[in-house]
């Protein structure tokens, strides 16, 4: 098995709000999978990571490279992709495509649709019903996110194999796809040591 890493080392250290390198990223490296002899050592430096990785997204808010207009809201860039990518859909499928409630997604689209972002059409079928559906503008923006993102991936992950871009791109994707389901199913109890 590769060594697990603390990929936070003190070049990338990050900063408080004073500037002041963050010292919860300061850890000693883990150097072999056989320093976790239980698995608990292990998950919890997977749930430091994940933590990690969760402040410094929000921090840069994935923005891309660049000028800071080519930051975007993490809930507005998933709603314009989801537009993008599967067309133009009412407020319930929107919500039950990305699995959280209608209430949600009417709050998140409101400042979309009123900055130009997200239009309000009729249903092509059921003119009584609405979609919301991505407009130029939004297209366009959605686009130079994309695009800043992209560079700002490239740059990151620039010292990465192509195998190793593909085998954490795949892992992360599963390790999306559980969460949810184990966040809902209940607590299990730690399995008693086989005798």
């Amino acid at each position: 098995m590769p060594p697990i890493q603390d990929m936070t080392s003190d070049a990338s250290v990050s900063q408080d709000s004073t500037g002041a390198p963050d010292r919860e990223d300061r850890r000693e490296p883990a150097s072999t999978a056989s320093e976790f002899p239980d698995g608990a050592g292990l998950l919890d430096a997977l749930q430091h990571q994940v933590a990690i990785f969760a402040r410094r997204a929000e921090q840069t808010r994935l923005g891309g490279v660049g000028q800071v207009r080519n930051t975007m809201d993490r809930a507005a860039y998933l709603l314009l992709n989801r537009l993008d990518l599967e067309g133009p859909m009412g407020v319930k499928a929107l919500a039950a495509g990305m699995g959280i409630d209608s209430s949600t997604v009417t709050r998140q689209v409101a400042p979309l649709v009123d900055s130009g972002l997200v239009k309000r059409t009729s249903h092509p079928e059921d003119g009584r019903a609405v979609v919301l559906e991505l407009s130029e503008r939004g297209r366009a923006r959605l686009d130079e996110v994309r695009v800043s993102r992209r560079r700002l991936m490239q740059r990151v992950t620039e010292d990465w194999t192509e195998e190793e871009k593909v085998s954490f791109t795949t892992l992360l994707t599963r390790f999306n796809r559980n969460l949810p389901a184990a966040k809902q199913s209940p607590p299990q109890e730690d399995a008693p040591p086989a005798s």
